[in-house]
């Protein structure tokens, strides 16, 4: 630990909280201050022993450098963000693409008039694959970019899974379509629509007597879920999800195919391949702290992206060494 360290508050403790937490534990220049919980904090089975009641939020002011929101993105965050914001420089993992914009204009303000920093939409995407979209955008301005993910666990579609009748327990996985990331990789540039490019892959456990082939069709033509993808539904046993299904993997990659002159073949790619996504974006939104801290520190106020953030703020290593070893 470090003569001064930053002093980190973790907002929320479910699977991305406890990834902050091992992150912020393992780092040498953060202290954790606190992991603040609507949940009675003596039920909490915390690696810290730091559980303390959200309520007693407001006397942490003064002694929290920065605070990690780890609520969801559809309803936690909108009303988490600005809320914490008024007590603490702040980061978050906000991934709903469309209301980036809004939940941006809404964290300036409140940092603003609070004398406060808030990063929002760290992570992996947006987070990681935002600064290689904007980098390859760059640097190859005549071209096409692809997004994939995958394949992974997507807990949001596995919830909505559970949400149907009839269904116990559910995992559902993203799995990119690889005759085409091959195409892309050799040069093509592909109009794709959404079918394109993923596939769904389902394992269901499914209640005793339930009508599995209408859990199936449920699954299949729920909008805005699996109805624009091809959607495979496997049922399997209770035992079986537990025994396969119970890891958190995840990742992804960035392409961008281009060319700088005529005839020329040109590939911007960017590949994550993980373990625990929960574990990974918790380190993500560690570093993201260290950053704010240092921007706070040096007098900056308001709402930051990852986009707006010099590399060298997420490490804890100084420029002499960055120049060094990594350059």
């Amino acid at each position: 630990m470090t003569a001064n360290p930053i002093r980190v508050a973790v907002n929320g403790y479910g699977n991305l909280g406890r990834g902050v937490e091992k992150s912020i534990l393992a780092a040498p220049d953060m202290e954790l201050v606190a992991i603040f919980t609507r949940r009675d904090p003596a039920s909490l089975d915390t690696l810290s022993g730091k559980a303390v009641s959200i309520d007693d939020m407001a006397d942490y002011q003064g002694k929290v450098d920065v605070c990690v929101n780890c609520g969801g993105s559809a309803t936690d965050l909108i009303e988490q963000g600005p809320a914490v914001t008024q007590y603490f420089n702040t980061v978050d993992s906000f991934d709903t693409h469309a209301k980036i914009p809004e939940h941006y204009a809404t964290m300036d303000s409140v940092a603003k008039d609070n004398d406060h920093i808030a990063v929002i939409s760290s992570g992996w995407d947006p987070g990681l694959f935002s600064i290689n979209r904007v980098i390859a955008e760059a640097v190859l301005p005549e071209g096409s970019t692809y997004t994939f993910w995958g394949r992974g666990v997507s807990q949001g579609h596995s919830d909505a899974i559970r949400r149907i009748p009839g269904v116990k327990d559910a995992k559902q996985y993203t799995v990119p379509v690889q005759e085409v990331v091959d195409r892309i990789q050799a040069g093509e540039r592909p109009e794709l629509t959404t079918r394109d490019k993923h596939l769904r892959e389902c394992y269901v456990v499914a209640e005793e007597g339930a009508d599995k082939a209408a859990i199936e069709e449920a699954i299949v033509t729920m909008e805005n879920y699996f109805a624009d993808y091809d959607t495979t539904v496997t049922f399997i046993s209770e035992e079986e999800l537990l025994r396969d299904h119970s890891a958190m993997p995840h990742g992804g990659q960035v392409i961008r195919a281009g060319e700088t002159s005529a005839n020329t073949n040109q590939v911007y790619g960017f590949t994550l391949a993980l373990d625990s996504n929960p574990e990974f974006t918790g380190s993500m939104l560690v570093a993201t702290a260290r950053a704010a801290a240092r921007l706070a520190a040096a007098g900056e106020r308001g709402c930051r992206t990852v986009l707006d953030i010099a590399p060298a703020l997420y490490v804890p290593i100084d420029a002499d060494e960055l120049r060094a070893h990594f350059l």
